[in-house]
């Protein structure tokens, strides 16, 4: 290939690269539910408003980390969400694999 060759093809990974990357980000009223006790051991989050969509991630602010054992307890929260682009949504399907959707990262943060 020649030099012209190689600088598109450069162009287009580059810009495939920033298409892929960008994202809107938007913060939402949320509530937390928080349960640790003999029989469950849970943290569920309610966005207001917002549908969360594959690629999609979402920051929730201001949450203990830990409780009680045998406690469960609700409050109101914000949370970031980062909608993913339309290149990283149909990878994030392509790649997902089946029932993959169903495992989450849950990190508690202190």
């Amino acid at each position: 290939m020649d030099v012209m060759t190689w600088g598109l093809v450069a162009a287009a990974a580059v810009g495939g690269g920033v298409w892929y990357a960008a994202s809107r980000k938007s913060e939402v009223p949320c509530t937390v539910d928080l349960e640790m006790t003999h029989d469950h051991f849970h943290a569920h989050v309610d966005l207001k408003g917002v549908e969360v969509d594959p690629g999609d991630e979402v920051l929730v602010r201001n949450t203990p980390n830990r409780i009680a054992f045998g406690t469960t307890t609700t409050f109101e929260s914000s949370a970031e969400v980062k909608r993913a682009s339309w290149l990283k949504r149909q990878i994030v399907k392509l790649t997902g694999g089946t029932e993959i959707h169903e495992l989450y990262e849950v990190g508690f943060e202190g």
